[in-house]
């Protein structure tokens, strides 16, 4: 197993694969902005990736590194984004058509690169096509993804719902789970951690961890919602920030990764790593323009990271698109980061 997540940087320095932004070019021979993404060793070969906005091509409501293709944004420049976040990865990406299912499926018996940037299942339309027309790739709902080939970067969209990935390092398999309220609700953690036992992985040797979503202080969903979810993962009603009932979807998971015959012990902490980067980024240039002209929040941006309570935080913390906040600013769009895991 990887080095625990909590464990402090060595002599108060930051780990070494979050890099001096200073030290290497912000964009690629061609000109294009390189993605700023937060790395994650969970697991011997195995990597956790989390997109942030920073690093594309996106502007407006969508800028800078929207992946997502349902939201509006220009088919163009999410390709390019796709494109230059696969190459940041150095693997392929592996997407689905996210639908609150409780369904999961074995990319391996799919898996082909039908798009520049990999394996697209999502059933947006992107880019163009061999036309120079606007091309929709296949569509194929689930919200979990399971594989055992090395060197395919399984990716769950968010903005708001929390991705979580699975690793089993010994059997070679890895997961990723999207979980909004619906798909917990309806057992797509259960159901990923089933289809990776198929495929020879073992509960008690699954490591995982808890991507961004928005938190149980931030997530207020009305009384009768509060309730049902609650009523089914015991403990997760909120009193939200804004005063009224919410839900902790990260607890409902925690509850379902033991459910699955995870130990709690084997559960990752990705808080760390992230309020390291968050720090880090805490007078980057592009994050305060984006601030500056995003309308969600204070458009200072040494306030807006003085408000962060919880890192992961997809409301609170202006490195994450949410489309909670986004609402709250009485915006039509917002982007999608990607969490992607990737067996090396």
């Amino acid at each position: 197993m990887s080095k625990p997540l909590n464990e402090a940087p060595e002599n108060g320095q930051y780990d070494d694969t979050i890099l001096d932004s200073s030290a290497i070019s912000p964009t690629d021979e061609a000109g294009n902005p390189i993605p700023v993404t937060i790395p994650i060793d969970l697991a011997p070969g195995i990597k956790v990736i989390y997109t942030t906005r920073l690093g594309g091509l996106s502007a407006g409501d969508w800028g800078d590194l929207n992946l997502g293709g349902k939201s509006g944004d220009n088919p163009a420049t999410v390709k390019t984004n796709r494109m230059e976040l696969a190459k940041a990865v150095g693997a392929p990406l592996s997407l689905v058509a996210q639908v609150h299912s409780g369904k999961a499926v074995d990319v391996d018996g799919f898996f082909e690169c039908n798009a520049p940037y990999g394996c697209d299942f999502s059933g947006t339309i992107i880019g163009s096509g061999d036309d120079d027309g606007p091309k929709a790739y296949p569509r194929l709902d689930a919200d979990a993804e399971v594989t055992t080939q090395k060197g395919i970067a399984l990716g769950m969209f968010a903005a708001d719902c929390l991705p979580v990935l699975l690793a089993d390092s010994e059997a070679g398999v890895i997961g990723a789970a999207h979980c909004g309220r619906k798909g917990l609700q309806r057992g797509v953690i259960g159901a990923a951690v089933e289809l990776m036992v198929a495929k020879g992985a073992k509960p008690e040797r699954i490591v995982a961890t808890l991507g961004p979503c928005i938190c149980g202080d931030c997530y207020e969903v009305g009384d009768e919602i509060a309730d049902e979810f609650d009523a089914q993962f015991p403990g997760t009603f909120t009193l939200t920030r804004f005063g009224g009932p919410g839900i902790d979807i990260a607890k409902a998971a925690l509850q379902e990764l033991a459910e699955a015959g995870i130990p709690a012990d084997n559960v990752i902490s990705s808080t760390p790593r992230v309020s390291a980067a968050t720090q880090y980024l805490d007078q980057d240039a592009e994050l305060a323009a984006l601030c500056a002209a995003d309308g969600e929040g204070s458009p200072d941006l040494a306030e807006r990271i003085g408000e962060v309570r919880h890192s992961l935080c997809t409301l609170e913390n202006p490195l994450w698109y949410s489309h909670r906040r986004a609402a709250l600013a009485h915006k039509a769009h917002e982007g999608r980061l990607l969490a992607l895991i990737v067996r090396e």
